[in-house]
C-alpha cells in the first residue's frame, strides 16, 4: 500500500513564498508599482497580509524577490550558469557565441521584462528605482563578461571598446526592445534570430558563420 509523503514545514513555506511572488508579479503587472497594495497581493496569493509582511517586510523587498524569481526561473539557475550562456564561452565563432548568449538571454528576458518595465515606470518611487538600478548593475556585469570574452576571442568591431559594446548589448538585448517587438506579434524565436544577427553586425570585427 503506497503512502503519500507529507510535505515538511520548510517545503510548505517555500511553496507559499513562490505563490506570493507569483501573485505579486501578476498584481504589479496589472496595477503598476505605485498602484499595488500589499493587501492586494496577499488576497491574490490566498494568504493573510501579515504572512506577506512577515516574509518580505516591505514592498521594495517583494519587488526584489520578483526580479530574482523572474531572472533565475523555476530551477533557480543564475544567468551565467544556464547551458546556453555557458555555451557562448566554448563557441568556435563570434556569431555562434552571440547566438548562444541570445538563446539563453531570451528565455530570461521573457520572464523578467514585464517586472522590469513595472519598476522602470515607477519614476516617483525611489525605492523601486533602486531595486531596478541594482538589477541593471548585475545585468551589466554579466553582459560585460560576455563582451570581454567575445572581444578577446574574436575581436570587437573597429572603434568599439568594451564599455560601449556593453552599452549596445544592454540596449539591444533589454526588456524594452523585447516587449516592443512582442507587441508587434514577433515570436521569441524570431526575436532571437533577429537579435543574434544584429549583434554580430554591431559587435563583431568579422562576423563569421555559426558553427
Amino acid at each position: 500500500m503506497s503512502t503519500v509523503k507529507r510535505k515538511s514545514r520548510r517545503e510548505k513555506a517555500a511553496e507559499t513564498r513562490v505563490r506570493m511572488v507569483e501573485a505579486a508579479l501578476e498584481v504589479f503587472g496589472e496595477s503598476g508599482y505605485s498602484g499595488t497594495r500589499m493587501a492586494d497581493i496577499a488576497t491574490r496569493a490566498g494568504v493573510a497580509v501579515q504572512t506577506l509582511y512577515f516574509t518580505f517586510h516591505t514592498k521594495p523587498e517583494l519587488l526584489q524577490a520578483c526580479y530574482e524569481h523572474a531572472v533565475l526561473g523555476p530551477d533557480k539557475v543564475p544567468p551565467m550558469a544556464t547551458p546556453e550562456i555557458r555555451a557562448a564561452f566554448t563557441a568556435r565563432s563570434g556569431r555562434a557565441a552571440l547566438r548562444s548568449f541570445v538563446e539563453g538571454n531570451t528565455r530570461i528576458t521573457a520572464r523578467a521584462a514585464a517586472i522590469d518595465e513595472v519598476a522602470r515606470a515607477a519614476s516617483h518611487e525611489p525605492e523601486a528605482l533602486e531595486v531596478r538600478r541594482h538589477s541593471e548593475e548585475l545585468r551589466r556585469d554579466g553582459y560585460r563578461t560576455v563582451v570581454l570574452h567575445v572581444g578577446e576571442r574574436f575581436g570587437l568591431r573597429a572603434g568599439l571598446d568594451v564599455e560601449s559594446a556593453t552599452d549596445l548589448l544592454l540596449t539591444l538585448a533589454g526588456g524594452a526592445t523585447y516587449l516592443s517587438l512582442r507587441s508587434y506579434g514577433w515570436s521569441d524565436d524570431r526575436y532571437a534570430e533577429w537579435l543574434a544577427d544584429l549583434l554580430a553586425v554591431q559587435l563583431l570585427r568579422r562576423p563569421g558563420r555559426a558553427t
